[in-house]
């Protein structure tokens, strides 16, 4: 069969057009390579390293036994200290991921009067994890019920109570609808950023921007803050979206949400203003933007907790100013906001973006000189 000449004239000028550019040859087979690795030891559906926190008495050696053997599953580990001591204010603050609460006068002494009822409250703003914790702790509490009675075949003589805070309903929606406002916002504001600049460059006229009487700030100022405008304008509608069409609570200060959006939209145009100075057209940024939002997304703790990565991983997604967007959207939209989870991820998102505005706009004066 003979192939038309035509074609083929094409298909090698293509071919050597995108293949000749050593930043393509990279995006082309060295990043998916790298993705590929990354994420083959990252995502897990497995859920470990729950934060467990206990509420009982010192002298209550069967619920001690029941927290203990959690703790050595290796699926459960100690909550972080705190001065809280009031089970929900716990996990409101992100100390802990669920917290057991024995009778009050001791699970031991319960059981052996045969009323014994243990209560486990668990922050079912994630789901997966939510279910994933009752069934493990389920299983740990039968396994210690049966050694401790030597009843394997039997009930266990104790009441398990499960109560879900911030999603009593388990709705997915609850759950995914905040993370995917944050990957809105995110392709909104760093493609349309990445790709407003370099299309100046393919099309030449970044040289007449640089020609004019316009100072370098002032180009800076004037491609980017478009973008966070835009953004801005678009929080409130997917918001509206998210409240009364998929019925997610709004729990926490609106203001409060406003600015956090203001500062991730400020980290994501600098962030594209960074990445631009590294693609030549509209092809690359349009590739490259592939590449970097996709691990970003998958590193946020969107899809799969970041509790889980191996720790390598878990200190690039502490560089991954979504996995903090994230955190603010779920506290503050099921959670009501609390201060510290707030303070501490704005006050991240802040030092990130100064850092990310920064470097951008070094990185583009070199560029551009």
């Amino acid at each position: 069969m003979k192939l038309n000449p035509t074609v083929m004239g094409f298909f090698r000028k293509e071919l050597v057009q995108t293949l000749r550019d050593k930043r393509m040859r990279i995006m082309l087979f060295v990043m998916p390579v790298i993705q590929m690795t990354l994420f083959g030891v990252a995502i897990s559906t497995e859920t470990r390293n729950i934060k467990l926190a206990a509420v009982y008495q010192p002298n209550d050696f069967l619920m001690e036994r029941v927290v203990q053997r959690c703790y050595s599953s290796q699926w459960f580990v100690p909550a972080k200290p705190g001065t809280e001591k009031d089970p929900f204010r716990m996990i409101q603050s992100g100390k802990a991921d669920a917290v057991l609460v024995a009778p009050e006068k001791g699970l031991t002494h319960a059981v052996g009067l045969g009323g014994a009822s243990l209560q486990l409250l668990i922050d079912s703003s994630n789901i997966t994890k939510g279910q994933a914790i009752e069934n493990y702790t389920q299983a740990i509490l039968n396994q210690v019920m049966a050694e401790s009675f030597h009843q394997k075949n039997q009930s266990p003589p104790v009441r398990f109570v499960v109560r879900y805070l911030y999603n009593p309903e388990m709705k997915t929606s609850v759950f995914m609808v905040p993370s995917v406002l944050c990957m809105i916002l995110l392709m909104v504001t760093f493609i349309l950023t990445s790709s407003s600049i370099a299309r100046e460059k393919e099309a030449g006229t970044m040289e007449t921007l640089l020609s004019s009487p316009a100072t370098t700030t002032e180009i800076l100022l004037g491609k980017s803050l478009p973008y966070v405008f835009l953004g801005m304008l678009d929080f409130p509608l997917v918001i509206a979206v998210a409240v009364f069409g998929f019925g997610v609570p709004m729990r926490g200060s609106l203001w409060v949400l406003f600015f956090c959006a203001f500062i991730f939209m400020c980290n994501t145009v600098a962030l594209g203003i960074l990445f631009s100075t590294f693609v030549k057209n509209l092809q690359q940024s349009s590739m490259g933007g592939f590449l970097f939002i996709f691990p970003a997304i998958q590193l946020s703790g969107v899809m799969y907790p970041v509790e889980n990565m191996p720790w390598l991983l878990k200190y690039c997604a502490y560089l991954d100013p979504i996995m903090y967007f994230v955190n603010l959207m779920r506290n503050i939209m099921l959670k009501g906001g609390d201060f510290q989870v707030v303070a501490v991820n704005a006050g991240a998102l802040v030092v990130m973006g100064a850092f990310a505005i920064w470097i951008a706009s070094r990185r583009f004066h070199q560029t551009l000189n």
